[in-house]
């Protein structure tokens, strides 16, 4: 019979609306590079209150925790947008 994974280091969160497990004690920073994102190209919200880069590492994860995470897409100039039939 194989051991049975203890479930005291995992924690429960939403990531983007998805549940999601991790292990206990993660920071945000440890969560993006988990998740292998580009820290200059996202901005993290954290049950509803948007948490500076800086604070990141010493940000630690709670059970439950709601996490937002947004990407920056770039759009290009204005006048390739105008080309491109993209105006606002």
């Amino acid at each position: 019979m194989a051991p049975e994974r203890s479930r005291a280091s995992l924690l429960n969160l939403r990531i983007n609306g998805e549940h999601r497990e991790v292990v206990d004690n993660l920071s945000l920073r440890e969560l993006v590079t988990q998740l292998d994102l580009t820290p200059e190209r996202i901005a993290i919200e954290l049950n509803q209150n948007v948490v500076r880069r800086t604070e990141w590492p010493s940000t630690v994860l709670k059970e439950g925790d709601q996490v937002e995470i947004v990407h920056f897409v770039g759009g290009g100039s204005r006048q390739e947008q105008e080309a491109d039939g993209r105006n606002n």
